[in-house]
């Protein structure tokens, strides 16, 4: 099946699942109020990949069917800037706010698949073909997916990774004539009521003796044993007016509990093989997968932006401190899009042939998002002040006794009436202050890890060979000292 429509993806969700919200059992994601408007949403990605076709389509490579550019291997720059513009338009549906749409594991199963030299260290090389050939599988079934790859805390004094014993983190417990067992959990999988499968790949590297805990796979939600547990839901009823943006884009998270599941043998990307699991994310998925992230991170900027321009504009406000603060939030998202243009323009080929971008700026805007965001969400509670509360609901909007008053007693300055300045300061609440902005700050915060521990690791993505010349061309005096009898300063190392 080629690229899917919204009404096929929903179809694909009423395969029986696993999925709780408190102690319910959701037997139908689609029609759930907690789900309906997500569900919604996605299946309008789908529909929009048809409606800008030009944009997000292309063929594929071997059966010519059309498919989201997002399943693309890229084999040129030129392949980069046609991926761009199918997951700009995805991130402009969600104004950014949903980070895990199905293009964000399209593009990092396509990297995977782009470099199985990666997937086959160790003698890996029976999962690598497993991988490539589940790539085709979801490309041309137009998958959606969410992944969990992170092990629980429980004791944060023995560190992030699992070490050998521990019976809370997903490990392998054995293995069937059809495959192999898994027992334990993950987190923290973001979309899985709206997944068609559920990948597993790795995360941190593991230490020595950890090879129950190497593993990686993609099983479908209808697997028996595996259970969503879903946190509070956070969105509204879905309303145009009241909630433009929590009835809309909760694409929820979820603690997933494996209990005995059995995963098919070609479904098994590494089996247990601590080489492979500590090889395949140290070199070509950090910057493929930015692409995407960046992307959608770069369109919410621009949109936080937009929402802070537009309600200073309702009240006139040109007092330089709010302009000064307008600034600050134009300035992160015009960094965010020169960092995506400079690595797209300075990609260069992998092993294999598959072309990603410079991973230098993107790292560096991945360590800044998380401050970033924070601040940009505190500048427009700043310029809201008590506005962004003095804002009626539609149903009072269109009462006959009240409209009178409210178009008289909240019109904004010059000739912006009362219902447009009440649904700009609702539309800048919902983005900040609601139950799904206040997710959407923790989400932002630790995305991709923290902006702390993305800083500290920076040296592991970064050249500093023109640093060190410029700092060596002070220190290396060893002629100039010898010539005036002093001692020579070390070469930096």
């Amino acid at each position: 099946m080629p690229a899917r429509t919204g009404q096929q993806f929903l179809e694909g969700l009423k395969a029986p699942r696993e999925i709780y919200l408190g102690t319910e059992k959701v037997d139908d994601v689609a029609a759930h109020p907690a789900f309906r408007g997500a569900a919604e949403e996605l299946a309008a990605v789908f529909d929009l990949q048809h409606a800008k076709a030009d944009r997000c389509l292309v063929p594929d490579p071997e059966t010519g069917e059309p498919i989201n550019a997002s399943h693309l291997i890229p084999r040129s720059r030129d392949d980069l800037f046609k991926r761009h513009a199918a997951l700009e338009v995805c991130a402009e549906h969600s104004v950014g706010l949903m980070g895990r749409t199905p293009d964000y594991m399209n593009v990092t199963f396509a990297g995977f698949a782009a470099r199985p030299d990666e997937w086959s260290l160790g003698g890996n090389e029976a999962g690598a073909e497993n991988l490539i050939a589940f790539q085709k599988d979801m490309r041309r079934g137009d998958l959606s997916l969410t992944h969990t790859i992170i092990h629980p805390t429980v004791d944060k004094a023995l560190g992030d990774v699992p070490r050998p014993g521990n019976d809370v983190a997903l490990h392998k417990v054995g293995e069937t004539e059809h495959g192999i067992i898994v027992r334990g959990s993950r987190i923290l999988a973001t979309l899985s009521p709206f997944a068609d499968e559920m990948t597993v790949y790795p995360a941190f590297p593991l230490g020595e003796g950890a090879d129950a805990y190497a593993l990686a796979f993609s099983i479908p939600m209808t697997t028996p044993g595996m259970k969503i547990l879903c946190r509070d839901s956070f969105s509204q009823p879905k309303h145009a007016y009241d909630h433009p943006l929590s009835g809309r884009f909760d694409e929820q998270d979820a603690f997933v509990i494996f209990d005995d599941v059995e995963v098919p043998k070609d479904r098994v990307f590494i089996n247990a093989n601590i080489a492979a699991y500590n090889a395949v994310m140290r070199t070509s998925w950090s910057p493929n997968i930015m692409q995407q992230t960046m992307i959608r991170a770069q369109t919410k900027l621009e949109f936080a932006w937009g929402i802070a321009n537009r309600m200073l504009k309702c009240i006139n406000g040109k007092q330089p401190a709010a302009q000064e603060m307008l600034g600050e939030i134009w300035a992160f998202s015009e960094f965010a899009r020169a960092a995506i243009y400079a690595a797209e323009m300075q990609a260069t080929e992998h092993p294999g042939g598959a072309w990603f971008p410079d991973v230098r700026p993107l790292h560096a805007l991945r360590a800044s998002l998380p401050f970033w965001f924070p601040r940009v969400n505190e500048i427009i509670r700043l310029m809201g002040s008590h506005n962004v509360f003095a804002t009626p609901t539609q149903a009072q909007m269109h009462d006959p006794e009240l409209k009178p008053l409210i178009d008289r007693y909240l019109r904004g300055a010059g000739d912006v009436s009362a219902e447009d300045r009440v649904r700009v300061f609702r539309l800048g609440w919902d983005f900040v202050g609601s139950g799904l902005a206040s997710r959407n700050e923790q989400y932002e915060r630790f995305y991709l890890a923290s902006g702390q521990r993305n800083r500290q690791i920076h040296e592991m993505f970064c050249d500093p060979t023109r640093a060190d010349r410029l700092v060596d061309q002070f220190l290396n005096l060893e002629t100039e000292t010898n010539n005036q009898g002093g001692a020579s300063c070390p070469k930096a190392a």
